[in-house]
């Protein structure tokens, strides 16, 4: 079994820099000392934080008082159009792996940190792609039942930034994902997403070369400090702090009489998304904002930042909430946290 180590700081691991010691932490270098280090510790009634890059987390300061499993596990399996690829491989480098490839379906997931792991728990997504387009299967410890099994991505009840992994939080732990990603003759699947077309000087539903549609995704999420640079502060965020708000039918009418004419986006099932980033800036919450040691980006509102890497999680938490409130205040919104929260709530 892998080493424990107690004590260990969980900052540098994440990609906000925050979060205090570990009660143990231990690396796994593959999918059976993942399955191995977790039994161990659900038999022993420990609690398990699984780490995988640390892009999507906010660590309480006081740290976690349990067994951190740092997911370090790696392979690829290629058949046919299906890469099978484990829960510890970089997301980015998968990216880049496909497009070099001509595979289509992650291209404009390109530049999102994180590992493998993470992609279904969230159903990551951007510039019109989400995972949920491409993924066949998930291999996970169920530690419910207390065997390794597999999910079928019907099983999986992807939906927007949201899963089975979400709904029964705990009880999955992802060991490897398997992705359906042709090669459709080395272009991009279409484009549905209007920046991104704009950006590329072509219409919607059109379809590029995949490395030319990547490389315009890196483009701009670099404008917006959304790929990890150690030179720039704005990077040191946990992505996206917000979600896009879904609204009902009856409370996209409500939010019309407060703001008429916002932006919206009128979804299959009825609902209404409405982008945070507009009513977070229109609720008085500029780039740049800051709280103490902790600021919204100056190149994206909906990235709340650790710039000059002084601030707390209790930094953090005070502009999140001064934000989530003042936006439900202005429009009668309360916008949902992306990030998955440990030993602390938003």
């Amino acid at each position: 079994m892998a080493e424990r180590v107690a004590g260990v700081r969980l900052a540098p691991y994440t990609t906000l820099g925050l979060g205090g010691p570990a009660g143990a932490f231990a690396e796994a270098g593959s999918a059976e000392e993942i399955v191995e280090l977790v039994a161990a510790a659900d038999r022993a009634g420990e609690p398990v934080l699984v780490l995988g890059g640390g892009s999507n987390l906010v660590v309480s300061d006081d740290g976690f008082d349990g067994l951190v499993v740092r997911v370090a596990s790696r392979g690829i399996e290629a058949d046919g159009d299906r890469l099978t690829v484990q829960a510890g491989e970089d997301w980015d480098a998968l990216a880049a792996r496909a497009v070099a490839e001509g595979r289509s379906g992650i291209e404009c997931l390109a530049g999102i940190p994180g590992q493998v792991g993470s992609t279904p728990i969230q159903n990551v997504g951007a510039y019109g792609q989400d995972v949920s387009q491409t993924i066949a299967g998930v291999r996970v410890y169920d530690r419910k039942n207390g065997d390794v099994t597999e999910l079928s991505a019907h099983e999986c009840r992807f939906a927007y930034r949201h899963s089975v992994f979400k709904e029964e939080p705990g009880r999955y732990v992802v060991l490897a994902v398997t992705y359906e990603l042709p090669a459709v003759g080395g272009l991009s699947g279409p484009v549905a997403y209007r920046e991104l077309a704009v950006r590329l000087g072509v219409a919607l539903g059109e379809r590029v070369p995949v490395a030319r549609a990547r490389e315009a995704v890196l483009e701009l999420r670099r404008g917006k400090g959304m790929v990890l640079d150690a030179a720039d502060p704005d990077s040191r965020s946990a992505g996206s702090f917000f979600t896009n708000a879904l609204l009902s039918a009856a409370e996209a009418a409500g939010l019309e009489r407060r703001a008429p004419g916002f932006p919206r986006f009128d979804m299959p099932d009825g609902s209404v998304k409405v982008p945070a980033a507009w009513l977070i800036e229109n609720a008085g919450f500029p780039k740049g904002y800051r709280r103490g040691a902790a600021r919204i980006s100056t190149k994206h509102t909906l990235a709340l930042t650790n710039p000059e890497l002084s601030a707390t999680t209790a930094d953090l938490l005070a502009l999140a909430r001064e934000v989530r409130d003042g936006v439900r205040e202005r429009f009668g919104v309360t916008l949902v946290n992306e990030p998955v929260m440990v030993g602390v709530r938003l």
